[in-house]
């Protein structure tokens, strides 16, 4: 069932029972599917013939970004693993916004594969304006415990590691006045009992934008990150039990997860001029939850 044009706070606060058995999920066997862009928007074209590359961009936050982003102007290259279906509706909707999408199939915890993306993006447009480092894995346990070392540095490598190798791979095409943006969590601040390596990585996410974001301060090229409270993306059914997704989100200020498309427009303000003077900084759509950090 796909939502359109009915308003975000209108929607049901709960989700149905449900759970997918591949990690990272599809989009497309969620019930309701995410909604990645609003019924009614009048784009600003705050990012017009730009060129970004956005990581896990075949649904759920990284779709929603690169449709905000097409409708802003911008071109845009999409990198996910294997997703095949999630990652083609998203080029169709870029599409239909009259912007060019290039879908990058492979593992950004394989470094060689982040270089060739990256080459593979100034191939098709000549130019790279922004980075979205997004993609990301999550594997719920009770007990430390029970991490495997092989569970370990896999998420480690997902999703911090990438954004090691995306930037440096990236760095050598980002102009003057280009942008950086890293996806981590409201975990990174709060912690989480069951998800403690992927909450680390979270952390380390922060630190990075930090730390780069000095790095990078004298070559004008802006690092930011956005921070996401419960949003509804195929990670949740396909880390979470049936009964863990029926109440996903519910105990947020605003009793409901998040839609990706009301995670998207910090990522715009970030790649615009709009966000020039943010550097360092992470935004937090959470539904509510204060964040002292």
């Amino acid at each position: 069932m796909r939502l359109k044009n009915v308003p975000v706070k209108n929607q049901q606060l709960s989700r149905p029972k449900q759970h997918q058995s591949r990690q990272r999920g599809l989009e497309s066997q969620m019930r309701p599917q995410p909604r990645s862009q609003k019924g009614k928007r009048y784009p600003s074209r705050k990012l017009e013939d730009k060129v970004g590359l956005i990581t896990g961009g075949d649904s759920g936050i990284g779709r929603a970004i690169a449709v905000a982003f097409a409708q802003e102007g911008a071109h845009v290259a999409v990198v996910y693993l294997n997703e095949h279906e999630d990652a083609k509706e998203t080029k169709r909707l870029v599409a239909s916004h009259g912007r060019r999408c290039v879908t990058i199939a492979g593992d950004v915890s394989d470094e060689r594969f982040c270089k060739q993306a990256i080459e593979q993006t100034i191939k098709e447009f000549g130019r790279l304006d922004i980075l979205i480092n997004n993609a990301a894995e999550q594997h719920p346990q009770e007990n430390i415990e029970d991490i495997s070392s092989d569970q370990l540095e896999r998420t480690f490598r997902t999703n911090i590691f990438s954004f090691f190798y995306m930037t440096k791979a990236a760095l050598k095409h980002l102009p003057e006045g280009g942008s950086i943006i890293n996806t981590t969590s409201v975990t990174a601040y709060r912690g989480s009992s069951h998800l403690i390596d992927y909450s680390s990585t979270k952390g380390a996410i922060v630190a990075f934008t930090r730390s780069l974001a000095k790095a990078l301060a004298e070559r004008k090229i802006c690092v930011n990150a956005v921070a996401p409270g419960p949003i509804w993306t195929p990670l949740i059914p396909s880390t979470f039990p049936p009964e863990k997704v029926q109440q996903f989100g519910k105990d947020t200020a605003l009793g409901r997860p998040g839609e990706p498309v009301e995670v998207a427009p910090s990522y715009v303000f970030l790649a615009s001029s709009d966000g020039s003077y943010f550097t360092g900084q992470v935004l937090h759509p959470n539904g509510g939850e204060v964040v002292n950090a």
